[in-house]
């Protein structure tokens, strides 16, 4: 099963479904592509609190890093920086920093010197094209993650905590069938939790 999943990764939300994805892929033979998208880029021009004004111009960094990365070692490097950062940032609450970059980027054994992309607009067209790949399937209605499952794109799932098991296969062969059907667009509810990383 072909899956394409775009993420930011300073989005909670989107770390707590990248594993989950990661716990279904074995069980049901997931071959997953993993993409960047920016909140920073999806929010631009939108009127948006002060304080996560802030969060958002400073995540411009770690998706500028990961864009850099991918364009110089290939595809195959996208996963386990994005694994190293999510450590970071919402297991050890890390600040979204130069130095937490460049702490994931010798996690990958990749060098520093990527973290210089992240006060670069070099890498912006290519980030702004890859956003632009996972927006044009589910429209601009929504955040990240997105998810393409055989071409059945959809925002999401937002669960927490992370489903294990069975309970994992389970939700996955769900949220699979309800995007396969034709003219379904939404299931939702207020959130009333805040995302449970623990395992």
């Amino acid at each position: 099963m072909n899956v394409d999943f775009w993420f930011d990764p300073m989005c909670p939300w989107a770390w707590i479904t990248s594993r989950w994805v990661l716990e279904v892929a074995p069980m049901r033979d997931l071959d997953v592509r993993w993409h960047v998208m920016s909140l920073a880029v999806l929010n631009e021009g939108r009127d948006l609190p002060d304080d996560y004004r802030q969060r958002l111009a400073a995540a411009w960094g770690p998706v500028r890093a990961l864009i850099a990365a991918q364009q110089r070692y290939g595809d195959a490097v996208v996963l386990p920086l994005y694994t190293a950062l999510g450590q970071r940032f919402h297991l050890q609450h890390a600040p979204i920093e130069r130095s937490t970059v460049e702490s994931a980027l010798q996690a990958c054994e990749l060098p520093v010197d990527l973290a210089e992309a992240m006060t670069s607009s070099d890498y912006d067209a290519a980030l702004r094209a890859s956003h632009q790949d996972g927006i044009e399937r589910v429209g601009l209605e929504v955040g990240t993650p997105i998810i393409s499952v055989n071409g059945n794109s959809f925002f999401g799932p937002v669960v927490t905590p992370m489903p294990k098991g069975e309970a994992a296969v389970r939700l996955w062969d769900g949220v699979v069938l309800v995007a396969a059907t034709d003219g379904f667009y939404e299931i939702k509810r207020t959130r009333d939790r805040k995302p449970d990383f623990s395992t």
